[in-house]
């Protein structure tokens, strides 16, 4: 069913004080909540819960867990705990009365995640481009002129081996033999369990002859088990349905080398890709290409995220250009004038060229183009920004909507907490011309003010 709204409330409680009372209503945190438009964001929610049924979760409650999520850098464990805590937590998410426990299990903002999917998130983007335009953060003019660059969002998996996921397919296959009641001749779990700790210590020894028959080992048994869960689940259709994605997986393990086009680089996130970026301290990265827009002049809170995206199959830099411009022209409703990319846009085949302008290209770059150029690298602090204070270092959500939905996240709670600086801002500069005029208008206003 479809979130229930909060009843209005006529009285106030005798015996409890109103959020409001408590707080100090010039709190970035509350000038922010009465910013945001939520009953729009309620109607975008609204299509994806059924008619009947039992009421769902309030949206406002799930939409501010989130944000303050990403804003912080916190968990989902953590923001539930923080919530109950923090009285500005409360009255962002809608809360009328200080509350002394969350009105939601933790699970409930993965499994909110989910139903939403990646679509609705791109929405509170929008919304902070809003806020920032409408409280003069920033300038209309400056979305015209955007950088464009690409990184990596890691996914939150093991160093990948080829021995070491081969191990945590043979345990997967059997794990799924016994829930189904098929019984394998062997399940060789306590050989190859002997042969990966030996592969380790003999690769580690530097003996790499026989750190390979000890892989090669295990690449034998996790064949057989395939083999024979195949010949045990012949004959029985629901059967091949149950095991049809693990053996898929389990063999690709089973048959990849180094040069094999199609890989498996974790069990539990077939999903992950490599991707080399050419770094020094990490050659290669396994997770999803990200593309990062933002705007080449500094807005008067700061560059915003103005687009991101999350982007699956590797695709080469340039390749990517145009349907990330496209998606821009779409979420922001501006068409850029100039686009200023890295060297790795070579050939990016965009019409029309002539407003998009690569690191240390020479021909058509003069004036406040020039200008403009030297400052593309504005994108890579912003990047790190995300990747070290906004979750898009690390992804912990599960699949490529799960990628998706993590780097929309955070570009919002970036977005969000530059609002939030802003908002300090605007009324720490209020206080002090309020200081100032009657610093003009009072002789003795050391005496009564010290300091």
């Amino acid at each position: 069913m479809k979130p229930r709204k909060p009843a209005a409330l006529e009285t106030d409680d005798l015996f409890r004080s109103c959020l409001d009372q408590i707080i100090n209503d010039k709190h970035e945190l509350a000038v922010l909540s009465q910013q945001i438009d939520w009953d729009y964001l309620d109607t975008q929610v609204e299509p994806f819960f059924a008619i009947e049924g039992r009421p769902a979760i309030r949206s406002r409650l799930m939409i501010g867990l989130h944000l303050l999520k990403h804003m912080y850098q916190l968990s989902d464990e953590r923001v539930c705990e923080a919530w109950v805590e923090n009285p500005y937590y409360q009255f962002f998410c809608g809360e009328k009365y200080f509350q002394h426990r969350l009105p939601i299990q933790r699970s409930s903002m993965t499994h909110w995640r989910q139903r939403i999917g990646d679509d609705f998130f791109e929405k509170l983007i929008q919304e902070s481009l809003r806020i920032a335009h409408e409280n003069k953060a920033l300038k209309k003019n400056q979305l015209r002129r955007i950088v464009v660059d690409t990184t990596v969002q890691p996914k939150a998996v093991a160093f990948p081996t080829d021995v070491q996921t081969r191990y945590k397919a043979l345990c997967a296959l059997v794990k799924l033999s016994k829930q189904h009641n098929v019984s394998l001749r062997q399940s060789y779990l306590r050989v190859c369990k002997t042969a990966l700790i030996k592969s380790g210590r003999y690769r580690h020894a530097k003996q790499m002859k026989r750190a390979k028959r000890q892989e090669r080992f295990i690449q034998i048994r996790l064949g057989r088990v395939i083999r024979d869960i195949r010949r045990k689940t012949a004959d029985s259709s629901k059967l091949k349905e149950s095991f049809s994605l693990a053996l898929k997986n389990a063999t690709v393990l089973q048959k990849q080398t180094r040069t094999s086009k199609e890989k498996r680089y974790s069990w539990h996130a077939p999903e992950v890709e490599c991707i080399g970026k050419g770094k020094v301290a990490k050659p290669y990265e396994f997770g999803c290409k990200v593309s990062v827009t933002t705007s080449i002049n500094p807005a008067p809170a700061g560059h915003f995220v103005l687009h991101i995206t999350a982007l699956h199959g590797r695709p080469f830099d340039g390749h990517t250009l145009k349907p990330v411009l496209e998606s821009y022209e779409q979420q922001v409703g501006t068409t850029p004038e100039r686009v200023y990319v890295d060297k790795g846009y070579q050939g990016h085949h965009f019409e029309p060229k002539n407003r998009v302008f690569k690191s240390g290209q020479k021909r058509g770059v003069h004036g406040v183009i020039k200008k403009e150029l030297r400052r593309r690298s504005v994108v890579e602090p912003i990047i790190g920004h995300l990747k070290a204070d906004h979750h898009l270092g690390r992804n912990y959500l599960k699949g490529q909507q799960g990628d998706k939905v993590n780097a929309l996240l955070s570009g919002a709670g970036y977005n969000f907490k530059l609002l939030l600086k802003w908002f300090k801002l605007y009324f720490a500069q209020i206080i002090l011309r309020y200081l100032f005029c009657i610093k003009k208008l009072t002789p003795n206003f050391h005496e009564l003010v010290p300091g």
